[in-house]
């Protein structure tokens, strides 16, 4: 009897999800997820969260030549309590020039449950990107479920954007999407002018 050819079974992490071209979102790798994760190739892994990744977990970063980087660790406060802690407009700057960076692609945004830090750096990308707050609210919701807070989606209301310095080397869908919105602006302002000289005629 002729053998039959093993499946590799591949398990996504519970939050995983493409972001943008280059971009993806994730909770804490945990060993099962390895051989799906390993099929992305990615060069950088972005942990927003405070917490190390696990040894095995950090062991196959460094077998994969994939850097990670820990802003978690970086802009936490020890004064924090440690049952909750509010995501900081320091992680979210240095986390947007990161993942904005072309040469960090592809790559992975990670927090323990991939919900709160991680929902919350993407939103704030949404905005960036120009997204009205009613869709970056839903999406932010669609990964939350019942663990979203009102706290974060806050916090995507009232971000600065002016706060981010974007990186020289940007997505080439970034800069499709600045242009796009120039162009409405300039209609609008076009449209907004004609109604006047209507008006004045």
């Amino acid at each position: 009897m002729s053998r039959s050819p093993q499946v590799l079974l591949l398990t996504p992490p519970e939050q995983f999800g493409i972001v943008e071209p280059g971009i993806y979102r994730s909770d804490m790798l945990q060993p099962s997820h390895f051989p799906f994760i390993k099929q992305f190739n990615f060069k950088t892994m972005v942990m927003l969260s405070p917490e190390m990744p696990n040894r095995v977990t950090s062991n196959y970063l460094e077998e994969n030549d994939t850097r990670l980087v820990h802003l978690g660790m970086a802009t936490w406060k020890p004064t924090q309590p440690s049952t909750w802690r509010p995501v900081s407009e320091e992680l979210i700057k240095e986390g947007l020039e990161l993942i904005l960076s072309v040469e960090t692609h592809p790559v992975l945004i990670m927090c323990t449950s991939g919900i709160h830090e991680t929902g919350t750096l993407v939103g704030c990308l949404r905005k960036l990107e120009g997204w009205n707050f009613s869709s970056i609210v839903t999406e932010y919701r669609a990964y939350a479920g019942t663990k979203a807070r009102y706290v974060n989606e806050q916090f995507i209301e009232l971000f600065d954007l002016d706060l981010v310095t974007l990186p020289l080397n940007i997505p080439s869908w970034l800069i499709d999407q600045q242009n796009m919105l120039a162009e409405e602006e300039a209609e609008a302002r076009s449209e907004i002018e004609l109604r006047k000289d209507q008006v004045r005629a």
